[in-house]
This record gives C-alpha cells, structure tokens and sequence, in this order.
C-alpha cells in the first residue's frame, strides 16, 4: 500500500491560532493591570484627569494682574495698538515673577538685539503666514533703510515697545508733520 501525503497546513494554523490567544490573554492581563480605575468613566477619557488638571499650577495670568503693580505701563499699554497683547509674550509666565502676591522673581527685559528679534517674531515680513492687514509687517533692512536710519538700530530707538507709535506720532508732532493713517 502506498503512503499518503498528509497536509501540516493544518499544524501551523494551530500554532497561529494558540499564540493569538495566548497573546490576546496577555493583552487583557495587562491592560487590566495598567488601565487606571476611572478610565471609561466620562467615555473615552480617565475621569480622575479632571482633577489632575485642577491640580496642575497656573502659570499665566491675565493682563490686569501685571498692571497692579505696573501702574504707568498699564496707561501706555491700553492706549496703545499692542493693547491686546498679553504682557507674557515678552516678558513669560507671571508665575515666574509673583507667587502668593509676593515677588519671587525678575522676567526677562529684553536690550540690544534682543528686542529686534522679539518684535520681528510679529511683525516680519518674510514670514508670509502673517497677515499684513491685521499686523504691521516689516521688511529687515529695508524698513531702516526707508527710515534713513542705521541698519543697525534696534525697534525701541524709534518706538516705545508697549505702544510702538507713541514715539513715532510724537516725533510727527513736534516736526509739524501730518502723520500718514495707519491702514485697517
């Protein structure tokens, strides 16, 4: 009698099947021991999140906060054109400075250099997602070079940085020089 071939497709589907379980058991195993209690609790999300979020510190404040004890600044800011501007864009989180109503600590003030490239963080030309109607773009050197002032003047030499026309309106002012309208 002759020998018949018997298949072993049978033997590896077998061995698949046995790790898929083994290794779904090892899933559920471990998601039972990882998965936090309250997750699920609020549907896809870890209930006790919530209050881990109240827990974390707030670090920022609003404008308000820093003119308490910034009275002058407080006049220039809000009448000027960065009067929507949070003071932490250039100087940092308040939790920096204050905490618990006491001084902890000095934010940066920015000098030389510095301020230009603060300034042009907003107001750069070259970064063509800035949209010139809303903000008062700049192109470097050219805007100095328009101005007949060295290339190497820094933003604040020619505008108060918490109102950047201030200066400049003054300096129209005393030169008897109607100042040409900002566009809108």
């Amino acid at each position: 009698m002759e020998k018949k071939y018997k298949s072993s497709y049978f033997a590896h589907v077998l061995k698949l099947a046995v790790i898929l379980v083994v290794a779904g058991g090892l899933g559920i195993f471990a998601r039972g021991i990882f998965l936090p209690e309250t997750m699920g609790q609020y549907g896809h999300y870890r209930g006790s999140d919530i209050q881990d979020q109240r827990d974390v510190a707030i670090r920022n404040q609003t404008n308000d906060a820093c003119f308490e004890c910034h009275r002058p600044i407080r006049l220039i800011h809000k009448a000027g054109v960065h009067k929507t501007v949070s003071c932490e864009v250039c100087h940092g989180p308040y939790a920096d400075h204050v905490k618990d109503g006491k001084v902890i600590g000095k934010l940066p003030v920015k000098r030389g250099m510095e301020i230009k490239e603060l300034c042009l963080r907003c107001h750069n030309k070259v970064i063509k997602a800035r949209p010139e109607t809303v903000i008062k773009v700049v192109a470097m050197p050219q805007h100095l070079e328009e101005k007949k002032v060295q290339i190497t003047h820094n933003c604040n030499q020619c505008h108060m940085v918490h109102d950047p026309l201030l200066w400049v309106r003054a300096a129209y002012e005393m030169a008897g020089v109607p100042m040409k309208e900002e566009k809108k």
